[in-house]
């Protein structure tokens, strides 16, 4: 069974929350959320998140502000058995969705004042990766380490979610993504280096003609390492994949022409696009990069943490990591100083998710990560700190 990569390297680090109005700047210490999460999801009101602290629950909070200290524990749902490794909330049924390594997804419904769960056998021999409903909130796409990908939907007549598998991948399929206005395109990131454009259009339940019968592949990208996210831009034009070279890819969907943006720092884990000329994108190296196109290339723009703004000299992860191992080859000891990094997140960042959007552009977005932290980032504000910047 697929092994959970939050599972490695997490530690024990001190932890500040960024105010989402003060980006760049680390308001006061406040008490984590959690030691991990693993992944989060938002309602559609944003008052209420749903996550997972890197177990077997998902935890749902009534949120008030930016500060999650101030954050009310509403709902623990228990089913799964193992690590929760995605969750989904659809906006306009208010179901949620999750999937973990023990191999199942649920389906949550709100009834009489209590999370009620139904049971989706996804038919996979190993873990699921990652969950996302389609546009309609019709169907919903489980990635899975079975080299599958599951697309399921209700089947009224028997009231239970039945799913058809996809089988077109090599290895662990990391992400899933729906076209943001089809809901027979589905865009998968797979560890066998290569991003994929599939038809997931199901008779009977999609409406209009298929793109292509079930599981064909309609468009096939390479990569120079595992694929960890893919994600559309807002007119579905567009489509953005990260690997684990540390770059950085956006195709046109029209033509199939690749811009490659290869990043100085750690690799990216998750992708996000802020409108259809920006876009997001964070990982191993702890702070948010915004990219941006100029007409003819994607480019680097800068980090959302902008400057250091700690007295502490700004210590990257690769210097932090560095300094541990020279201690340990001078002193004989791996024992040093604890490092805190001029960033919002003090560890992997492993989830974004958009926040407040309107006319094709997100002005709020929030990313978790192993640090046990929630950080809500205003555009606004990276602008101000990244001057010249427009998203």
């Amino acid at each position: 069974q697929l092994a959970c990569p939050l599972d490695l390297g997490c530690h024990s680090v001190k932890r500040k929350l960024v105010s989402s109005i003060g980006l760049g700047a680390m308001s006061s210490k406040v008490s984590p959320l959690h030691q991990v999460i693993t992944c989060h999801a938002w309602n559609k009101a944003r008052d209420r998140v749903a996550l997972c602290p890197n177990t077997n629950e998902i935890i749902i909070y009534k949120v008030s502000g930016s500060d999650p200290s101030t954050w009310v524990k509403e709902f623990t749902l228990v089913k799964h058995d193992q690590v929760v490794t995605g969750i989904d909330w659809a906006p306009e049924t208010n179901r949620i969705i999750s999937c973990s390594q023990d191999r199942n997804a649920f389906v949550w419904t709100f009834t009489a004042g209590q999370w009620e769960p139904q049971l989706v056998n996804l038919r996979f021999s190993r873990a699921a990766t990652m969950c996302r409903w389609s546009p309609n909130e019709e169907k919903f796409a489980v990635g899975s380490g079975s080299k599958q990908v599951c697309v399921c939907y209700y089947e009224e007549e028997n009231q239970w979610w039945v799913g058809k598998v996809i089988k077109k991948h090599r290895s662990t399929v990391l992400a899933v993504a729906w076209h943001p206005t089809n809901n027979s395109l589905l865009a998968t990131a797979c560890s066998d280096y290569k991003c994929r454009i599939v038809s997931a259009h199901i008779k009977g339940i999609d409406k209009g003609a298929a793109p292509a019968p079930f599981g064909e592949v309609l468009q096939e990208f390479n990569v120079g390492g595992w694929v960890h996210d893919v994600a559309w831009s807002p007119s579905g034009a567009k489509l953005a994949f990260v690997g684990h070279d540390s770059s950085l890819h956006v195709a046109d969907v029209a033509t199939q022409a690749v811009t490659t943006v290869l990043a100085r720092d750690l690799p990216f884990m998750k992708v996000l696009f802020l409108s259809e000329t920006a876009l997001v994108a964070a990982g191993f190296d702890c702070s948010p990069v915004v990219h941006t196109f100029n007409g003819s290339v994607w480019e680097a723009k800068g980090k959302c943490d902008g400057e250091a703004t700690t007295t502490k000299a700004a210590t990257s992860s690769v210097a932090a990591a560095r300094t541990m191992w020279q201690s340990a080859v001078t002193t004989g000891s791996r024992e040093t100083e604890d490092t805190e990094l001029p960033s919002s997140h003090q560890n992997t960042i492993t989830d974004i998710q958009p926040m407040v959007s309107a006319g094709g552009k997100i002005s709020k977005f929030s990313t978790s990560g192993i640090d046990g932290r929630v950080v809500v980032w205003e555009t606004a504000g990276i602008e101000r700190i990244l001057s010249g910047l427009r998203i």
